[in-house]
């Protein structure tokens, strides 16, 4: 038991000594390893000349006794391209770059042993170790990537195709000879998506070919889409623009018909709008029936109708064709009876109430005229000289016994007679006794006290009260309004007389024989004149 402790033991041990010389000669190695300096990597394009440089830091306690740079392509072996050991020249093996390398500066030194190589191809892309031999450490290298690039030559296109069922490839961009491959995206409000692929291009490139895929519809045609190309050689990612290309038959649509086609309406146009791809080359117009109406004239994609009338109420139709296809629209005219605007309703309205008012206005204005003329004319047949006036009396009035009703002396007790006459006195002389400038009047004794009977003019006199002359009848005009109309109030008939002063000698021949006695009491004149 005590012996297979022991073996364990001492395995145990040997295995610990073991790691840690393992781990000391690692940690050895890796210190050593960064005394070597170089970049990490250098980038190159294709004809251009590149530095790879190479130093050991720290070489206290060390011997340098040579320098290597060692080519390892990424498919192949490691060539040695370029020898330095001090007590010999710099030596170039043979090697694709044997006469485009060199040591830089040169001579060089064991301090500081870069190299150049000029006409850098796309070939010479790999890693390049830049290894020491020193004593008494051994060999310490550090290593380089040479990266070519080679900027690509980008490109895009939008591939014209035709509406239609199948997917189908509506776009391309390629990026072609670039260093390391291009990547490229697409940007669209499209509903379509990508397939790309790569290819091998000259001089170790590569090239990359994207395609964009859809089911082309008319509604695609003219959306943008652009193809983002980006690249280690660019700035920023590179953007194409493009505009899809989709071609169709024309889609036609005729506006311009409002439903109001009404009888005798002029003027109306309909208008064929058309879109298509490739642009539509002809438009014709036709109706259901077959005849185009004689009111119609149609000039290119309009159709005017110069007046509606019962010919238009038929379906017009407008044909647009292109080299895809042809397209069609219609629409139908229901021609209607013509309806009253009503602002035009209310103009005639207020025109027919205007001239009623002014028929109104003017009928009021003949009125008035004629009513002035009558009146006046009336006055002209009243007026016995230049100081008589007709007064006029209801035949409702009555008069007192003792005087005078108005400025006349009545006939007859009690009036009662409706038909009362018309009494011409001399105004002027009212003032000194009806007696004294009126012989007409006779006192009379009715129950003791004294009337005053007045006679009336004869038919003679009414017929000679017409020979009034001009001069009377201005004089007349010149009354006051109220003198010459307060007295005619119509309530009597209008008596033409005979002036006084011609009364005097024919009153005694007929007065006997004219006047006749009423039932009331009251005497009136036969020959009486009544209106």
């Amino acid at each position: 038991m005590a012996r297979r402790d022991a073996r364990k033991w001492h395995d145990f041990t040997g295995m610990t000594r073991l790691l840690l010389l393992v781990s000391s000669v690692l940690l050895q190695r890796g210190a050593l390893g960064q005394r070597v300096k170089v970049e990490p990597e250098v980038l190159s394009y294709p004809g251009q000349t590149v530095n790879l440089r190479c130093a050991f830091t720290d070489a206290v306690g060390i011997q340098l006794t040579m320098v290597t740079w060692i080519y390892e392509p990424k498919e192949g072996e490691r060539i040695n391209i370029a020898v330095y050991h001090p007590h010999f020249e710099a030596n170039y093996p043979e090697s694709p770059l044997k006469t485009r390398v060199s040591f830089t500066p040169s001579p060089p030194n064991l301090s500081s042993p870069s190299i150049q190589i000029t006409d850098v191809r796309m070939s010479d892309e790999g890693k390049y170790i830049c290894e020491y031999a020193t004593y008494p450490s051994g060999n310490e290298q550090g290593i380089t990537y040479l990266v070519m690039l080679a900027k690509p030559q980008n490109s895009a296109l939008a591939v014209p195709v035709e509406a239609g069922t199948k997917r189908v490839v509506v776009a391309r961009c390629q990026s072609t000879n670039g260093r390391p491959v291009a990547q490229i995206n697409w940007v669209t409000t499209a509903n379509g998506n990508a397939t790309t692929k790569t290819e091998a291009g000259a001089d170790n490139t590569k090239s990359i070919v994207s395609e964009y895929r859809l089911i082309p519809t008319a509604a695609d045609n003219g959306k943008d889409i652009s193809c983002v190309v980006t690249h280690r050689t660019q700035v920023k990612p590179e953007s194409i623009p493009l505009k899809l290309a989709v071609q169709y038959a024309p889609q036609v649509t005729i506006v311009g018909y409002d439903n109001n086609w009404y009888v005798g309406r002029t003027n109306v146009v309909l208008t064929c709008m058309a879109t298509g791809n490739p642009v539509p080359l002809s438009v014709a117009w036709k109706t259901m029936s077959g005849e185009m109406p004689d009111t119609v004239q149609i000039k290119e994609n309009q159709l005017k109708v110069l007046k509606v009338d019962e010919a238009v109420n038929t379906t017009f139709v407008c044909e647009v064709k292109n080299r895809i296809g042809t397209g069609r629209d219609q629409v139908t005219a229901l021609v209607r009876e013509p309806s009253v605007n009503p602002s035009n309703a209310g103009v005639v309205a207020g025109a027919v109430i205007g001239s009623l008012l002014a028929l109104l206005l003017v009928a009021a204005l003949i009125a008035v005229l004629v009513t002035r003329s009558r009146r006046q004319q009336q006055g002209y047949r009243a007026n016995g000289g230049t100081d008589m006036k007709t007064r006029i009396f209801g035949g409702g009035k009555k008069a007192s016994k003792n005087g005078t009703s108005g400025g006349a002396v009545t006939a007859g007790i009690g009036g009662g007679n409706n038909n009362g006459p018309i009494y011409v006195y001399n105004e002027s002389a009212s003032h000194q006794g009806l007696g004294e400038k009126n012989n007409h009047h006779q006192p009379l004794t009715m129950g003791g006290r004294p009337e005053v009977v007045t006679t009336t003019p004869s038919a003679q006199d009414i017929l000679l009260s017409n020979e009034l002359d001009d001069a009377e009848r201005r004089k007349f005009d010149e009354l006051e309004e109220d003198e010459r109309y307060d007295h005619f109030s119509g309530g009597g008939p209008i008596l033409q007389l005979r002036p006084p002063h011609d009364q005097d000698d024919m009153i005694g021949d007929y007065m006997d024989d004219d006047m006749e006695s009423q039932r009331d009491g009251s005497v009136i004149s036969r020959t009486a004149v009544y209106v």
